[in-house]
């Protein structure tokens, strides 16, 4: 079945959503998604979203700004977080309008906690800029944005699985996906498209993220030739629940809650003494597993606790309902009256497909453009989040460059030519899906899937080291091979998930391939990256980003100043 759309949006995320309400209004709109959209994986973020409105005390864009950069461990582009940080009041204001229902202060106005990162006076101590509803912040905005697609006639195609985002001769032509529901094959046509189909947190073993969190269309992308930015920058968030990896928001340490250890010792005043439990993501999840290394791990074993039982149960009940249902469920324990088992989790990826600052994608280092393409979200990298993300910067990140992105697109879409996407590439995608339910082999996915997470778990994750690197790559390219020998118990195309299972895991090797190899190549520590034997930031060779091309089998890599405008790089402290 072939689609003919001015805009097409791969994902229905916050990001998609807030570009398909701006490319609405000035031509049609198709908006693919794995999942029925009002369950995308934006849903899952709790804590709340940044903005400088100064609700509770006094606060300013400038020290959002300060504190991002910082915050990246100065490889963020200072240029693009401007943009976002300057423009953070005025989305808040905006989502207000749009039926957000963010918490509020006793005198009416949107309620502000402390976050890790985020500071007063360019560092001086912790401050309320994280604006949230609940601890249910990314459901709230993203059922608002779904609301307001609805009257604009915006055309949602649900359980659709992309095969191909069509590039011919510079220009993106469209999509070719699958319809989950019966195997068909649909072509959809299109001006512009727009990637907004989130992160690739599956690559790991431990993980935030959704099932769906496979990064598919950054995968296609790299496999088209196009470069992606900055992938060896991972986040692990500090607090995910022992053994399931289900995110605890840092906004319970915010409101009081502590890391401590077997000693009952509030070990973050060592590692970050004037924020302490509020340090960014990347050094508290350090703090923890070298708490761990070192013998103080609970009873030996490897997690610490968060203990949230100093905050008062009104507060705990008002303000985190859905956490304290989540350690109930699936730990049994009340978190006012016991402290909880955490141990990081892989949650947030830094690097992406590279654009610039209205999500136009770029096919190169010197920032060279592909026509009619776009990115925003997690899959994207704008660079606003450099080599570590702050808490709540990635709600914000989405649903500002998600409306530049569709302002952007809705302006191009004026002068330009629909896509039209040839049978041969259309041949090609079906021929995918015929092979892989055809092939024969003695690989069953799940086993070699998990062979694949376990192994970046280990071997790169919070700490990583050449030796460890080197052993990933050689590995991941032994599963490469095992992979062409997976078969298939399911033969049929109607909702075959193990279809979809075994396409997902190819993209999961290909993503495994670029961050591990980046990891390897970049012989420093900053933010989320941290080489053991490298454990120094170096400004002098490394102050760059990592652009990493398909090159046959292997990775090739270039690389891009960072744009630095008011902040020099300094010493990294809290």
């Amino acid at each position: 079945m072939i689609h003919q759309f001015d805009t097409v949006i791969i994902g229905s995320g916050l990001a998609g959503l807030r570009a398909a309400i701006e490319a609405a209004k000035y031509g049609s709109v198709a908006v693919l998604t794995k999942l029925f959209p009002t369950r995308s994986h934006s849903t899952s973020a709790q804590g709340g979203i940044g903005a400088a409105l100064g609700n509770e005390e006094p606060d300013s864009p400038e020290w959002h700004l300060y504190d991002t950069v910082k915050g990246s461990d100065y490889l963020g582009d200072q240029d693009a977080i401007e943009i976002m940080c300057e423009d953070a009041i005025r989305t808040i204001v905006e989502l207000e309008h749009l039926g957000v229902p963010f918490s509020r202060t006793t005198e009416g106005k949107i309620a502000q906690r402390r976050f890790g990162g985020h500071t007063r006076n360019f560092g001086e101590a912790p401050v309320r800029r994280a604006c949230y509803s609940a601890d249910r912040t990314g459901h709230a905005v993203l059922s608002a944005l779904y609301e307001q697609c609805k009257p604009l006639g915006i055309n949602f195609f649900s359980e659709f699985h992309v095969l191909d985002i069509v590039i011919e001769n510079n220009k993106c032509h469209g999509v070719i996906a699958l319809q989950i529901e019966n195997g068909e094959i649909h072509v959809f046509n299109a001006k512009s498209t727009l990637v907004a189909s989130g992160g690739y947190g599956k690559v790991f073993k431990t993980t935030s993220n959704a099932f769906a969190s496979t990064g598919d269309c950054l995968s296609i992308l790299f496999n088209a030739g196009l470069p992606l930015e900055d992938m060896e920058f991972f986040q692990f968030h500090p607090t995910g629940l022992y053994g399931l990896g289900i995110l605890i928001t840092e906004g319970v340490r915010g409101e009081g809650g502590v890391l401590i250890n077997v000693q009952s010792e509030r070990f973050m005043e060592r590692y970050a003494p004037a924020i302490k439990d509020l340090a960014p993501r990347d050094m508290a999840s350090r703090a923890i597993m070298t708490e761990i290394k070192e013998g103080r791990g609970i009873d030996g074993k490897d997690y610490v606790h968060l203990d949230l039982t100093r905050i008062p149960n009104q507060v705990l009940s008002e303000r985190f309902p859905e956490i304290t249902t989540f350690c109930k469920i699936y730990m049994g324990i009340d978190p006012s009256e016991k402290p909880i088992p955490v141990l990081p989790t892989a949650h947030y990826a830094m690097g992406g497909i590279p654009t610039d600052a209205d999500g136009r994608v770029l096919n190169d280092e010197k920032a060279g453009v592909i026509k009619g393409l776009y990115a925003a979200g997690e899959c994207a990298c704008v660079s606003v989040h450099g080599a570590n993300r702050l808490g709540c910067n990635s709600l914000l990140d989405t649903v500002v460059f998600g409306r530049r992105a569709g302002i952007a697109m809705a302006g191009e879409n004026k002068n330009a030519e629909r896509g039209n996407i040839h049978r041969d590439a259309i041949d090609n995608a079906a021929s995918l899906i015929d092979l892989t339910i055809k092939r024969k082999g003695d690989q069953r996915i799940g086993d070699v899937r998990s062979e694949l997470q376990t192994d970046m778990m280990d071997l790169c994750s919070v700490f990583r080291n050449e030796q460890g690197l080197k052993e990933l790559v050689s590995k991941i390219s032994i599963i490469e091979d095992k992979a062409e020998h997976i078969t298939l118990k399911d033969k049929s195309k109607i909702f075959n998930t193990e279809l979809l299972d075994a396409i997902e895991f190819g993209h999961l090797i290909n993503l495994s391939k670029v961050i591990a190899s980046s990891a390897l190549q970049r012989e420093e520590s900053r933010g989320a990256h941290f080489r053991d034997d490298f454990p120094q930031r170096d400004d002098a060779d490394w102050l760059k980003h990592t652009f990493a091309f398909k090159k046959e089998r292997v990775v090739e890599f270039k690389h891009k100043p960072v744009k630095i405008t008011k902040f020099q790089p300094e010493e990294r402290k809290y």
